[in-house]
């Protein structure tokens, strides 16, 4: 597949902000695969299209301040995972992180180069006072210290960090949020509840394996990255209650499905790179609630894939004409835009 079939014309009015208040007042797309019908609603509505039952599945990672800047200013650094006592992170300038480079930072930390890799990525060894620093002592300086790490196209950044979190995250090690779970807010998570609406949680910590553009002249060229992801045993438990008594199971979020389809849907935990694309035998969720993504990215060929609901059916060009509607009927896009529930 061509990776410039991932392209659509977006105005830049339509790229959201910043998440409307109350975020569950954003708009809500619910298109059904089956029938292929359309409706246009509020977030706040989606119990409408839910029955009692049924197992609504988050993604509960949670943002850390992964954006950090040397001392100087002239370097910024972005922390992207753990790799053993180091860590993965995007750099620039590039020319001024040579293997070995020190790069100063404040409060007495000191990051090393210790290998360079393609894309602008680097593996930094951190350390303060010549002691290195584990996982956790990074994030919670990084916390102290750093920038949110708000996509590009957000003009503002936000100052406080639950601007850029899900209601519900619980687990930190994301650098970016898992977005589609913006919309739910804890009055509207109360309601579905009291609906008999189902719910359970998993881990994926977001990161370049999300939002990495597909740059391949095709979509099969592209480099999934890993993620770690995690299912706990009562969440394994409550998708094979749902599935044993034929109740779906709804993915809040692309990530969402790359951990429950990456991980079977099974307890445990591990690094996940599922690329899922169009063909994909879905085996683990019956709806998706999601956003409207940026083109070339592999959360397109995500939610693509899932349209395709029978053999043979264009699920890129049936997201193509969901979107060009979206922009018709002036959706917001992105991180902090309106949503779509996929039945």
């Amino acid at each position: 597949m061509k990776t410039d079939v991932l392209d659509y014309k977006l105005p830049s009015s339509a790229i959201a902000q910043h998440s409307v208040s109350p975020r569950d007042a954003s708009k809500l797309m619910v298109f059904n695969r089956a029938t292929g019908s359309l409706e246009h609603t509020k977030f706040s509505e989606i119990g409408r299209f839910l029955k009692p039952g049924d197992l609504l599945v988050f993604n509960n990672s949670k943002v850390f301040r992964a954006r950090l800047h040397s001392l100087s200013g002239a370097i910024e650094i972005f922390l992207l995972r753990p790799q053993g006592a180091a860590w993965d992170c995007l750099g620039k300038p590039g020319r001024k992180l040579h293997v070995g480079a020190r790069v100063e930072f404040e409060r007495g930390v000191i990051g090393v180069v210790s290998e360079r890799f393609e894309n602008g990525r680097f593996l930094f060894a951190f350390e303060r006072s010549g002691t290195a620093m584990e996982p956790g002592e990074v994030i919670a300086f990084a916390n102290d210290v750093g920038e949110i790490p708000i996509p590009p196209y957000v003009a503002q950044k936000p100052i406080e960090l639950s601007d850029y979190q899900t209601v519900y995250a619980k687990h930190t090690g994301s650098v970016a949020a898992p977005t589609a779970g913006f919309h739910f807010t804890e009055r509207l998570l109360g309601e579905l509840r009291g609906q008999g609406i189902q719910t359970a949680e998993v881990t994926l910590h977001v990161g370049i394996g999300t939002f990495q553009p597909i740059k391949t002249e095709t979509v099969e060229e592209h480099e999934m990255h890993f993620e770690w992801a995690e299912i706990s045993d009562e969440t394994a438990q409550a998708i094979a209650d749902a599935r044993s008594s034929g109740k779906r199971v709804i993915a809040v979020g692309t990530t969402t499905v790359r951990a429950l389809e990456g991980l079977g849907g099974e307890a445990g935990s591990r690094d996940v790179n599922i690329f899922i694309n169009p063909g994909y035998q879905f085996k683990m969720i019956d709806a998706l609630v999601t956003n409207f993504h940026l083109p070339r990215s592999t959360l397109m060929l995500l939610v693509g894939a899932f349209l395709e609901c029978k053999p043979g059916g264009d699920g890129i060009e049936m997201l193509k004409k969901l979107y060009a509607e979206a922009i018709l009927r002036k959706y917001r896009f992105y991180s902090f835009g309106d949503g779509m529930f996929v039945l």
